[in-house]
């Protein structure tokens, strides 16, 4: 199964959809599955963790985990068809990413015994006694995470694209574009006529905007009202398909001083310029560590942001 046959979503526990998608699954596979007393599954943590969602390409939950404060990962749930096809890996390298960009030094789990392996083969470290929780065997695992994340983790296929000229930059793009299935988020503190206005390019976003359920691209620009007056074909394209395109703009003097921009979809796949007026930059087609960081900044200056006033008057 390839990695884009599902996404790997932030969950909202406050939201009532999302919070019963992570309660569903983890009845399933805890109550339902291995026997776990719900009262002992149900441990009142969860408002305060930070959590993550699978779903496969029709939207459907798939998969759960979650960070507590306290630095562990726990309530790890796959749905019984979809192990050893990559959810699980997605999911808990996901929340790796997460405690890493939180600059912690180290994040433990405890482990069912018989999923050590698995934890193993993404370097957590088993540690102290066998021990009985909710009836099942674990052990204590922890992983040392390095300050420098090409120190913390080794080296794995993530399919690095080049992307240190204007035409590899663009390649890269494209081929990201074309990695998407449903969603994508980007970043753009100015919008050039060079970037995302190609025959191709455009068309591959129309094929995202159009992909049915769940289809989305948001959008973070500075300066709506240049790419309006230089009648960029992004925008254009916005106008004419505004349910599935968000265009907002950011409004905090902070975020206004952000000179990166980026291409995130719903691959794992990133694209990244340190200074967005210039092509040099770093990118890669699945690589969740390093887009997750990426994407939590995006999500909270989206929510900081407001819909752009000069589009909307063109009816968007």
């Amino acid at each position: 199964m390839k990695l884009q046959d599902f996404h790997i979503e932030i969950a909202d526990w406050s939201r009532e959809d999302q919070r019963a998608a992570l309660l569903d699954l983890r009845g399933t596979v805890f109550i339902q599955e291995q026997g776990v007393p719900e009262q002992r599954e149900r441990d009142g943590l969860d408002g305060d963790c930070w959590h993550v969602l699978a779903r496969d390409d029709a939207g459907r939950p798939i998969g759960c985990g979650r960070l507590t404060p306290a630095h562990k990962i726990g309530r790890m749930a796959v749905l019984q068809e979809w192990r050893g096809r990559g959810v699980g890996v997605a999911l808990l390298r996901e929340l790796v990413a997460r405690a890493r960009a939180q600059g912690w030094p180290e994040v433990a789990l405890d482990a069912q015994v018989s999923a050590i392996g698995f934890y193993e083969h993404e370097d957590f470290v088993a540690y102290g006694e066998e021990f009985e929780d909710a009836g099942l065997p674990h052990r204590a695992m922890r992983l040392t995470l390095a300050a420098d994340t090409d120190e913390a983790e080794p080296l794995r296929d993530t399919g690095i694209l080049p992307a240190g000229t204007r035409v590899e930059t663009a390649e890269a793009r494209l081929q990201l574009l074309r990695d998407a299935r449903h969603r994508l988020s980007i970043y753009l503190p100015l919008l050039g006529n060079d970037a995302y206005a190609s025959a191709e390019e455009l068309a591959e976003l129309r094929r995202i905007a159009i992909s049915g359920r769940g289809a989305q691209i948001r959008i973070l620009l500075h300066d709506p009202a240049a790419a309006l007056r230089n009648d960029h074909r992004l925008v254009a394209l916005a106008q004419r398909l505004s349910s599935a395109i968000q265009i907002r703009a950011p409004v905090e003097e902070a975020d206004l001083a952000y000179i990166s921009a980026y291409l995130l979809n719903d691959a794992g796949g990133y694209l990244f310029l340190p200074e967005a007026d210039r092509a040099q930059g770093r990118a890669a087609r699945h690589d969740r560590a390093s887009q997750a960081p990426l994407q939590q900044h995006f999500d909270d200056v989206w929510e900081r942001a407001e819909p752009a006033s000069e589009l909307q008057a063109l009816g968007i």
